[in-house]
C-alpha cells in the first residue's frame, strides 16, 4: 500500500552539547502536518548521541613537592610512598607510567605503577642506614602511557614532582665485621688454646660497647669459651675429630647501655685430624676351613677400617704376631692394596682334635707416628661338601649317638632335670613333717580349751563327776610327754597313799598332776592352773535334796500318789506306810 506524506511538516529541535562528556542528549520534539492547523498529525522522537573519549587531558601532579619519613630498620621492598598524577581522560587514556629521573636515590629506591589506582609505588631497594645517609630526595615523573599525536600542540602529556625522603633514627644491634668466621683446630690442641677472634662494632652513633657470649644451644657440650670484652674464642674441652669434625656455633653481641639489642655471628670450627685411633678389622668375620683343606689355600680375605683420615689415605701393613710366625697351620700373606689373605699351611684338619682355631693377626697404619693393634680372628673348623661348602662345624656331632639329634638330646635332659626337681621337693616336704612341732609363743593355746559350767548336785551325786578317780589314788595312769621336748623326769613307780592322811594324799596328788602337766604337749598355760580339792564325805548344812527324805522321820503321808495311777506306784511304795517293805 503506498505511503501518504503529509503535505506540510514542521520540525523542531533543540541540540544540548556536554564538553568531554562521552553522551549528549536531543531535546524531544513534536512534528506536525497541516501546518499545525487543527486535525493535522504529529509524531515525536529523541535521538542519543555517544561521544568517545581521546587522551586530550594531560598528567599533573596536585602538588610540587612530597615529603615521607620511614626508619632506617624498615626491611628491603617495603613500601616508603604512594604518589597519583590526576588526569581527566578515562580509560586506557588515564593509565599512567611513573619513573625516578633525577634525585640521590636512584639506586636505593624504585618507583612502579599500580594498574588498578594508577598510583605510583615507592619501595626500598637497599637497607637504609642513618648513620650513613639522613634524607634521599627524588625527582619523579608522571607520563600517560598512550598519547595522541593530534593533541600535542596542547603542551607536553607529563609531570614531575619531588619527593624527599628522611631516614629516621633507630637503635640497631651490634654489627659483625663479618657474617661467617671459619677457623681451624686440631684435636689435639690443649685446654684453653686460642683459636680465633671475633669483633662486633654498635652501628648506632652512640657506638655503645659490645659484650660477647656464646649461644649455648649451638654448643651443649661446651666445648668452646669466649672472652666478654675482646671476643677471643678458646677450647674449654678436649675435641675428638672422630666424634664431631665441625662446630658451627653462634656468637651473640649485646650492646653494654641496651642488652635487648644483640647481634648474632657465626662460627665454623673445623677438627684437624691427627693419628689417635689404631686400625682394627672392617667386621667381625667368621671363617671356616674344611676337613679336608689343602696347604696353601686361601680361606679368608680380610681388610681393616681407622676412625682418623690421614690427608694422603690409609695404607695399612698386616701380619702375624711374633709367637704365631712359625705355626703348622696357618700364614698371613699381605696384598699391598689394604687387605690381607689367610692361608692353610697343613693337610686336612680334625675337628675332634681341636674345633676352634685363634689366629692373632698384627695391623700397622701409616700415619706419623703409626699407631698398630692385634685382632684375632676365629677359625672354625667344619665339614664341607665336594664343593668347599661348610655343611656342619660343631665338634659335638662325633659324640652323639647315631640317630639322636641335638633336639632329642636337649628334651631328654630338661626331662631328667624336672625329675631331679620333683624328687627334692619331695623329700624336702618329709623332712618338714619330721620336724618337731613348736608352738608359737605368741599363739594363746586358751582358745582351744572347751568349758564346762556343770556343777553337778552336791557332793554325793556321782552322775555328773566320778569322785572314785579322786579317792583310787593308785590307779596306773599313762604319762603323756611331749612330742617336741623329751622329758627328763620319768615316772617309774608311784608311791601307794593307803594309812596316809588326806590331806597328805591330796597334795601328793596335785603335785604329781603338776608335774605331769609340765610334760604334756596339751596342757593349759602355767596361768590356767587346774586346781583339785577334796572337801569330805558330808556338808555341816546337810542335803536339800528331797530324794533324801526317805531317811528323814517326816509325818507326811504320800499314801495319795497310789491313787495318780500306776505312773506314781513307785513313789508311793518310797514314801508311803508301805516303804518298810522295799528293803525287806
Amino acid at each position: 500500500m503506498p505511503m501518504i506524506l503529509p503535505m506540510a511538516t514542521v520540525l523542531e529541535w533543540s541540540i544540548v552539547f556536554f564538553k568531554d562528556s562521552h553522551i549528549s542528549q536531543w531535546n524531544q520534539k513534536q512534528a506536525k502536518d497541516m501546518v499545525g492547523q487543527n486535525g493535522g498529525l504529529s509524531g515525536t522522537t529523541s535521538v542519543t548521541v555517544t561521544l568517545t573519549d581521546v587522551n586530550d587531558n594531560p598528567p599533573r601532579f596536585p602538588r610540587r613537592s612530597y615529603q615521607y619519613n620511614v626508619p632506617e630498620s624498615l626491611p628491603v621492598a617495603s613500601v616508603v610512598a604512594r604518589i597519583k598524577a590526576a588526569d581527566a581522560d578515562i580509560g586506557v587514556n588515564a593509565e599512567m607510567e611513573y619513573k625516578i629521573v633525577d634525585g640521590d636515590g636512584l639506586g636505593i629506591f624504585k618507583i612502579s605503577a599500580d594498574k588498578d589506582t594508577q598510583e605510583g609505588i615507592i619501595t626500598i631497594q637497599k637497607e637504609l642506614d642513618f648513620e650513613a645517609k639522613t634524607s634521599y630526595t627524588l625527582r619523579i615523573e608522571a607520563a600517560n602511557r598512550d598519547a595522541d599525536p593530534r593533541f600535542l600542540s596542547l603542551g607536553p602529556f607529563s609531570d614531575t614532582t619531588t619527593v624527599k625522603i628522611i631516614v629516621e633514627d633507630v637503635d640497631e644491634p651490634p654489627v659483625f665485621s663479618s657474617p661467617l668466621y671459619p677457623m681451624e683446630v686440631s684435636e689435639a690442641t690443649q685446654v684453653g688454646h686460642i683459636i680465633g677472634t671475633v669483633a662486633a662494632h654498635d652501628p648506632d652513633s652512640s657506638n655503645s660497647p659490645v659484650r660477647y657470649s656464646i649461644d649455648r644451644n649451638t654448643d651443649l657440650e661446651r666445648y668452646f669459651n669466649i672472652d666478654a670484652n675482646s671476643g677471643v674464642i678458646t677450647t674449654a674441652k678436649s675435641l675428638d675429630r672422630e666424634t664431631n669434625a665441625v662446630h658451627n656455633i653462634t656468637v651473640l653481641a649485646m650492646e653494654s647501655q641496651n642488652p635487648s639489642q644483640v647481634g648474632r655471628g657465626y662460627v665454623a670450627i673445623t677438627i684437624l685430624d691427627i693419628n689417635d685411633n689404631a686400625p682394627e678389622f672392617a667386621m667381625d668375620y667368621e671363617t671356616t676351613v674344611c676337613e679336608n683343606a689343602q696347604p696353601g689355600q686361601v680361606i679368608q680375605k680380610i681388610s681393616a677400617v681407622d676412625k682418623d683420615e690421614p690427608s694422603n689415605g690409609h695404607q695399612f701393613y698386616f701380619s702375624l704376631t711374633t709367637d704365631m710366625t712359625n705355626n703348622h697351620n696357618f700364614s698371613l700373606k699381605d696384598n699391598k692394596d689394604n687387605t690381607a689373605s689367610i692361608l692353610t699351611r697343613r693337610n686336612g684338619f680334625r675337628r675332634q682334635e681341636q674345633s676352634v682355631y685363634y689366629l692373632p693377626i698384627f695391623i700397622v697404619d701409616s700415619g706419623s707416628p703409626s699407631l698398630s693393634s692385634t685382632n684375632t680372628l676365629t677359625i672354625r673348623v667344619c665339614d664341607c661338601d665336594a664343593d668347599g661348602i661348610a655343611q656342619t662345624c660343631n665338634a659335638e656331632a662325633y659324640v652323639l649317638p647315631a640317630g639322636l639329634s641335638t633336639g632329642a638330646l636337649i628334651a631328654i635332659l630338661a626331662c631328667v632335670l624336672t625329675l631331679l626337681v620333683l624328687i627334692l621337693l619331695i623329700v624336702t616336704m618329709r623332712r618338714r613333717k619330721k620336724e618337731p612341732l613348736i608352738f608359737d609363743e605368741e599363739r594363746d593355746i586358751r582358745e582351744n580349751i572347751v568349758r564346762y559350767d556343770d556343777e553337778g548336785g552336791g557332793e554325793e551325786d556321782t552322775e555328773a563327776f566320778d569322785m572314785a578317780a579322786l579317792r583310787n589314788l593308785n590307779a596306773i595312769r599313762d604319762s603323756k610327754t611331749r612330742r617336741d621336748v623329751t622329758p627328763e623326769i620319768q615316772f617309774l613307780s608311784r608311791p601307794t597313799f593307803k594309812n596316809i592322811p588326806d590331806n597328805v594324799i591330796f597334795r601328793e596328788f596335785i603335785w604329781e598332776r603338776l608335774k605331769e602337766a609340765d610334760v604334756d604337749p596339751g596342757a593349759p598355760p602355767y596361768d590356767s592352773l587346774q586346781t583339785y580339792a577334796f572337801e569330805g564325805n558330808g556338808s555341816v548344812a546337810e542335803s536339800l535334796s528331797s530324794l533324801d527324805s526317805i531317811s528323814s522321820n517326816s509325818d507326811q503321808n504320800y499314801d495319795y500318789l497310789s491313787d495318780w495311777g500306776p505312773r506314781f506306784k513307785r513313789l508311793a511304795e518310797m514314801y508311803g506306810n508301805g516303804q518298810e517293805s522295799l528293803y525287806s
